[in-house]
């Protein structure tokens, strides 16, 4: 294991897990999925119901499962139910980005950036063994490949209107960057290589192309023939999912996936997978890194490194530790187990919310919370990964790592 005691300790991480996921079975909803949690872990209706909510809500009660938590099992459940009943779209294909409180659709807009974790949370509940999981996933993988998939240049289309008849003028790394990690796991779940191939060119379109054309910083945004557009958003830098400039939590996430691809893929993957996945790491930390006021990770920086929003998210510490962990093992390198036991310290220290349960979502550069991105508590996605992670074998499922420990 990676430390012994202390924060990132198994026992300090096995103890946080029950309590995450008490915390995430305040989202279930009657009507279906999952909601958005505020901070103090009750619905924030006026958030509407999202889809990658109850996706990934779904994804961790999956593994939850494989954790024989109580009550998991129908969690997940209930979130494949919702996935197969109201976010669906029976007439068009695929699933909304949203719903109203009335069950309707809050957008008739088709998100790639959902129909990735409509993939994950699937495979997930797949290798945990739940019924119905691997037809979901079946049908959402054919409506992402007949849909979203363009095959050149290889990468995923960003947003559809509901009949898929038109594409937005954009594309994104932030969707592509998910889909990676949801094709990854769908190759486990069903056996077919093809999502393991489809994740490698992804990752070789937007990492090892343009993000070592961009000294390591990863562009976020494209037009339609993948060309960097650097100044998209630039007036509006607070964006929740497209936000102006780089952004070091991306620069960590990818690493992970990097690593993760490259160890599954074994003496088939590519070298610069290796590579990639330290240079990104590095430039991050470069980037994002403030000790003062309040240590923590600067949410996105301009090109140049320069900070643009100082705001501490929760899921970049998660993502910085779980990259850490993953580089460690594959490297033995020492640097990155001394990041760990840091960020693991910041996370204790400062966003560990042990009165009302889960992770403070935001902070400001103060240490205090704060809404400017990210409101409320959303869901536990990354703070749970961040706990599992370092605890299981390499691999580009988290849900295929328990059970290898099982």
């Amino acid at each position: 294991m990676m430390v012994q005691e202390g924060p990132g300790a198994p026992d300090y991480l096995n103890a946080m897990v029950p309590n995450l996921l008490r915390f995430g079975s305040g989202s279930r909803l009657a009507a279906g999925g999952f909601g958005y949690l505020d901070q103090a872990g009750r619905v924030d209706q006026a958030m509407g119901r999202p889809l990658w909510i109850t996706c990934r809500m779904t994804h961790c009660f999956a593994l939850a499962t494989l954790l024989d938590h109580p009550g998991a099992a129908a969690l997940t459940d209930h979130g494949l139910a919702a996935l197969a009943g109201p976010f669906a779209d029976h007439t068009n294909g695929g699933w909304y980005a949203a719903l109203k409180a009335d069950g309707s659709p809050a957008s008739p807009t088709k998100q790639a950036y959902g129909h990735a974790f409509v993939v994950l949370a699937a495979a997930s509940a797949a290798l945990a063994g739940r019924p119905g999981a691997l037809s979901l996933l079946d049908q959402a993988l054919t409506v992402v490949d007949q849909h979203f998939w363009e095959g050149c240049p290889q990468a995923m289309a960003d947003q559809a209107s509901e009949d898929f008849s038109q594409l937005e003028f954009y594309r994104g790394a932030n969707a592509n960057m998910h889909t990676v990690e949801a094709f990854s796991a769908a190759a486990l779940a069903t056996g077919d290589q093809e999502w393991n191939r489809r994740a490698l060119a992804m990752s070789q379109l937007i990492i090892n192309h343009h993000a070592r054309a961009n000294h390591w910083r990863i562009p976020e945004h494209f037009h339609p023939d993948w060309s960097v557009d650097l100044a998209y958003n630039q007036h509006t830098p607070a964006h929740q999912f497209r936000p102006y400039g780089a952004t070091p939590g991306h620069g960590f996430e990818w690493a992970r996936l990097l690593v993760q691809l490259q160890t599954h893929l074994g003496e088939a993957a590519p070298p610069w997978l290796g590579q990639a996945a330290q240079e990104l790491y590095d430039q991050a930390v470069a980037d994002g890194w403030e000790a003062e006021p309040m240590p923590g990770f600067t949410y996105t920086t301009d090109w140049d490194g320069s900070v643009v929003l100082r705001e501490r998210l929760h899921w970049v510490m998660a993502e910085a530790t779980a990259a850490a962990a993953v580089l460690y093992k594959a490297t033995g390198q020492q640097r990155y187990l001394d990041d760990y036991r840091c960020w693991w310290q910041v996370i204790d220290s400062r966003f560990v919310d042990r009165e009302l349960g889960s992770w403070f979502h935001e902070l400001n550069p103060a240490g205090q919370p704060s809404a400017t991105v990210w409101p409320g508590k959303p869901d536990i996605y990354h703070a749970l990964q961040a706990c599992l992670i370092p605890q299981v074998p390499i691999s580009p499922a988290v849900a295929a790592g328990l059970l290898a420990t099982r």
